[in-house]
């Protein structure tokens, strides 16, 4: 049982090179390494060399291949895990504001939201936007109600302020409305509507749909491109925090070509502390097919390294087909059209489908695709499907299709829940989609719709609790703890074509980078702090402070792709017991 202990994550960085048959630079003994291996192996030690697994097993025969200068490290009990990968994270978009915005996530409550507004106003300059570009729920304050513009004016009167909540809604101050120029409805196109009070004065919430709420965040000044790739750096600094190594971003809606830069430039710096897989998507309504052929004449699939590698065309393959329910024949000929340019091409296909009740569309184009151009090993995917039926995944599995699978119904409020009747005891019927074999890949959606914490994704997987606490599944349908870490390392590297490279803990496989040149591991010393957490509590990440905490934003700040740092996360009891024990 690893009550009590603390879960270090090794994170899985590097640079391939073969495994030589000399002493190994560092050992690991004196803990759990959780291989995930083919077997489930759980070793007492790990010896590494440069950049790759030397030797796992027991650790005396691990000790006896130390060399005078090999390091030891006492992990004192803790457990090491493979480094964690989101494969549905819309990180490139993210990081490009990020070091210009506020973040709610794990914020219990809005009296502790508005501390952050707060505090944001403190260091930004008066006139200044102060944006909070979603991430969060009312169902995670404990006042369980929306803030309001008092609330925010009380926290930040001196700047204009924007708190998007998912694609529906969006707060401002007064500030923010004339900033924007916004009188009237017609001024928040495409058909928003300002909510007013009995007497006509506007509450400062508008409501619209997605294409209303983008266009007024789009309304923004824009950062500059080194700000973006400062928000870039940031961003994966972030998620390293969380014991992330890796992110599957897939394109999509809101993130134009132009806005790749960022990240490339920070590739091209050596700057990249996350593996990058990322996926395209075609910029102009109608001209989908001859967008793709000027992204990708000169960018065959694969292309990259293993820091940053092109992945294929989505999550938005065709605006016609993108969050339609009953698609046209047209919609779906120029579907088809491009599929089969994509399948010719050897092209990953990633697919943004919400519901079930409509996918029959996409998985018969799909199977016309397949037969006239076979795409089986491809790794196409269908995303989301959250409500996903047993028959639509056995035809994704009959398809050689994968399921990206996040933890969207998290923060699903409990009125949208019932609206599922008796299906939502397997909504979604994880552990049958792994019996039956689907290729399956964890993840968040983050960060406008969801927190980029993987391990509420994690629990939300092994106990199919909402933040409010509301079950989602029933017993049948929960995997063991084991399976969710699969399907978050090894299940997630699938889609980026990497499964033989990391996932698992396994001899040849990446290993922890090393710092400096030195081969050191940097591992947390203190006990977990936090426990007692509620059911439906989020389990958070502190950044470690301290002497007797190896890791912190300076550590950070020196990853690079010539394999400095380490990712190490401390997180809240509960999230990691529920996790780990028994494992």
């Amino acid at each position: 049982m690893l009550i009590g202990r603390l879960l270090c994550i090794i994170t899985v960085l590097g640079a391939a090179s073969p495994v030589r048959a000399q002493s190994p630079d560092t050992i690991l003994v004196g803990g759990r390494i959780i291989t995930l291996d083919e077997r489930s192996t759980i070793a007492e030690a790990m010896a590494i060399r440069g950049d790759r697994i030397m030797a796992v097993g027991r650790a005396s025969d691990i000790r006896k291949i130390a060399g005078e200068r090999t390091r030891v490290i006492d992990l004192a009990g803790r457990t090491v895990i493979p480094g964690l990968i989101d494969s549905h994270i819309h990180a490139i978009r993210a990081g490009l504001r990020f070091g210009r915005e506020v973040s709610w996530i794990g914020s219990p409550s809005i009296a502790d939201a508005m501390g952050r507004l707060r505090d944001a106003a403190s260091r930004i300059p008066k006139g200044d936007w102060i944006v909070v570009a979603g991430g969060w729920t009312p169902q995670q304050f404990t006042e369980r109600r929306l803030p309001t513009q008092a609330d925010l004016m009380s926290a930040a009167p001196n700047h204009p302020v924007y708190i998007q909540l998912f694609y529906t809604a969006v707060l401002l101050t007064p500030a923010g409305f004339e900033k924007l120029g916004i009188k009237s409805d017609t001024d928040v196109p495409p058909r928003g509507t300002i909510q007013r009070r009995a007497d006509g004065r506007p509450t400062g919430w508008i409501h619209g749909k997605a294409p209303t709420i983008t266009g007024l965040y789009n309304r923004l000044s824009p950062p500059t491109l080194e700000q973006s790739i400062e928000g870039t750096r940031g961003f994966f600094r972030a998620l390293n925090r969380f014991g992330l190594t890796g992110v599957i971003d897939p394109g999509g809606y809101n993130l134009a070509p132009e806005q790749y830069q960022a990240l490339f430039r920070l590739w091209r710096r050596r700057g990249l502390t996350m593996r990058v897989a990322y996926s395209v998507s075609a910029p102009n309504r109608g001209r989908e097919l001859a967008d793709y052929q000027t992204l990708t004449r000169f960018l065959p699939m694969g292309t990259g390294d293993d820091w940053l590698r092109f992945n294929g065309i989505g999550e938005r393959v065709t605006w016609g087909m993108n969050n339609n329910p009953d698609p046209s024949a047209a919609d779906k000929e120029a579907y088809y059209r491009i599929g089969v340019w994509a399948a010719e091409r050897g092209m990953t296909l990633t697919m943004h489908w919400p519901q079930d009740s409509s996918v029959h569309h996409l998985l018969d184009l799909f199977d016309r695709i397949d037969r006239t151009v076979p795409f089986r090993g491809l790794r196409w995917s269908v995303a989301h499907l959250h409500d996903a039926s047993l028959t639509s995944l056995r035809r994704m599995k009959a398809l050689g299709l994968g399921w990206l699978m996040q933890n969207r119904l998290y923060f699903a409020n409990t009125r949208s829940l019932l609206l599922h009747g008796d299906a939502l005891a397997r909504t979604p019927p994880l552990k049958s989609a792994i019996g039956m074999g689907l290729r399956i890949g964890g993840g968040t959606d983050a960060h406008r719709v969801m927190d980029y914490n993987p391990f509420l994704s994690l629990r939300w997987m092994i106990d199919g609790l909402t933040v409010e606490g509301v079950e989602t599944r029933n017993a049948a349908e929960l995997p063991t703890r084991e399976q969710a870490l699969r399907i978050y390392t090894a299940g997630s590297a699938w889609f980026a074509h990497d499964e033989q490279r990391r996932g698992a803990l396994m001899v040849g496989r990446h290993s922890v980078a090393t710092h400096h040149g030195r081969r050191a591991y940097r591992l947390c010393r203190r006990p977990l702090q936090g426990a007692g957490s509620t059911r439906s509590e989020k389990a958070r990440i502190a950044a470690e402070q301290g002497r007797d905490h190896a890791y912190d934003d300076d550590h950070i700040a020196h990853h690079s792709r010539s394999g400095r740092g380490c990712a190490v996360g401390r997180h809240h009891a509960s999230g990691v017991r529920r996790l780990l024990a028994g494992t």
